[in-house]
Parts: C-alpha cells; structure tokens; sequence
C-alpha cells in the first residue's frame, strides 16, 4: 500500500483555528465600554444639560429670554427645546464626549497590557481595529441620540408637542419638526465621528489616555483659536469646528443642502487619513517588543 493511502489524517488539535467574526469582536469591545465608568460620564455630560436647561426655564421668572429664534419660541413647542441644545452641546460638549471615549479606545488596553494578549490569540488585527473604530463610533451616537431623546421628551413634557419655527421664520408641522430634529442629530455625526476618529488615531499612536483625550479635544479647542484670528477668514470653511454647526441647514425652509455636502466631504479630508494612519500603527505593532 502506497504511503499516500497510508498517511493519517491530521490530528483534531492540529487543525487550523477560525478566527472569529467581525461582529462578535465588535461585541466583545461594546460589553468593554459597558463595563467602563467613564462610558456612562460621557453619557450623563450628554444628558444632564437638556434636564438642567427644562427645570430652569420652567421656574426662570425674568421677562427677557434671549438666545434666537428657538430660545424665544422654547416655551411655545416643546420640539424647540432639542434644537436649542444641539446648539449648545455641539460646539464643544459633543466633541467631548466623542474624544472621551475615542482616545481611550486602544491606549487602555495599552496601559493594562491586555492589547498584547488580544494580538497574541487568533483575532486579525484588522478585526480589533475594526471593532474598536466602531464600538467608538456606537458610542458618539448613543451619545447625541440619547441626549436628544432626554431634551425631546423634556420638551415635549414641559410644553407640548406642537408646531415649531425654523431659521428661516417658517412654521413646520410637529411630525415634521420631530423628523427634521431627527435628520439634524444624524449630520451632526459627521463631524463628531471625525473627532472620533482623530481620538482614535492618538490613542493608538500615544498607547496614553489622558494624552489622546486630551489631544483630540485640544485639536478642537485649536480650530477654534484659528478661527478667532484676523485675516485667516479664506481657510474658515474648510475647519473641522466649523462643521460642527453645518446641521442648521436643515432648520431652514426649503433645505439647504450646500454646508451638509461640504461638512461631507470636509470631514473626510481630517477622518479618512487619520484612520488610515491608525490602522497602519495598529496592525505594524510589535508586540513582542511592547
């Protein structure tokens, strides 16, 4: 008998191990954050202000009211009052909140020497990087959702599910307002998913914490001095921050569409080669040598 008619088959211990699914990697990284106190901090930074914000109002007794066409109307439709904080939180509390998460996503594992056993089992790394990318991002987005949610009901609770007045002095329907609120914490994401990526990219380069948290929300707090410098008008449109306000368009009637397509494609030129950059670090990483 010939030795190829002989020859054993491969032992069951020998056998190649599949790697698991994206998605259960992804699973794995979400119940991380679900066990992480500062998941729930970004959280409640999202959620405090719209209950501070109803309760104040509602015992506030001075005559004067200002703040815009949504802070005069905020007692008329309670849909007034998630509009008037995504004007508030988007400036600077959301971005916050997106970096606080972001620039932790790697570099605590870094700093527990977790990342090194992760890399060593039989998960691809493009995988972990995946999975960590979107369990950051996941996690800006219940963010903004889950503070619009609170500020709505807030709202709606304190003074009704009514008609509510756009930018553009025009009155919309409540169904409608209710959508056009909806549409306006989906665009917000594009730059806030940016100031993710950006924390993501700082947590893997730093493999330190505090330092990539610190560095995302400080590239923020920099565009924002850049922005208060005379004579560099000409470059205001192309800044991340700026398009952190570009969700407005759909408060005006008919939509104006033109600051969403260009926050678009804006938020690409600073999230694409940060990610880019991430994903090269992370998956070049010698891990023997940590």
């Amino acid at each position: 008998m010939s030795h190829a008619a002989t020859a054993a088959p491969p032992a069951q211990g020998t056998r190649r191990r599949r790697h698991p699914s994206t998605l259960t990697v992804l699973r794995w990284e979400l119940r991380k954050l679900i066990s992480q106190k500062r998941t729930y901090l970004g959280l409640a930074l999202g959620a405090i202000p719209p209950l501070i914000f109803v309760v104040f109002w509602n015992f506030h007794e001075g005559p004067d009211r200002h703040g815009g066409i949504f802070a005069t109307e905020i007692t008329q439709s309670g849909l007034a009052t998630p509009v008037l904080m995504l004007l508030f939180e988007s400036a600077f509390l959301l971005p916050l909140i997106a970096a606080l998460v972001s620039g932790d996503i790697v570099a605590t594992e870094d700093s527990n020497g977790t990342l090194k056993t992760i890399l060593t089992r039989s998960v691809d790394r493009g995988q972990v990087f995946a999975a960590k990318t979107f369990a950051a991002m996941v996690y800006a987005a219940t963010a903004v959702f889950g503070a619009a949610a609170i500020a709505t009901i807030a709202g709606v609770a304190s003074w009704g599910f009514h008609h509510v007045v756009t930018l553009s002095d025009t009155v919309v329907s409540a169904p409608e307002g209710l959508l056009l609120i909806v549409a306006a914490n989906v665009f917000v994401l594009i730059p806030l998913l940016t100031v993710a990526s950006i924390g993501v990219l700082l947590s893997t380069v730093t493999r330190n914490s505090a330092a990539a948290v610190v560095g995302a929300i400080g590239v923020v707090i920099v565009l924002y001095i850049v922005t208060a410098i005379p004579g560099l008008e000409s470059i205001h449109p192309y800044l991340l921050t700026e398009q952190l306000q570009a969700w407005q368009g759909l408060m005006r009637t008919p939509t104006d569409w033109a600051p969403i397509t260009h926050s678009a494609w804006v938020c690409a030129l600073y999230a694409l080669p940060s990610l880019f950059a991430a994903y090269l670090v992370f998956v070049r990483r010698d891990v023997a040598g940590d």
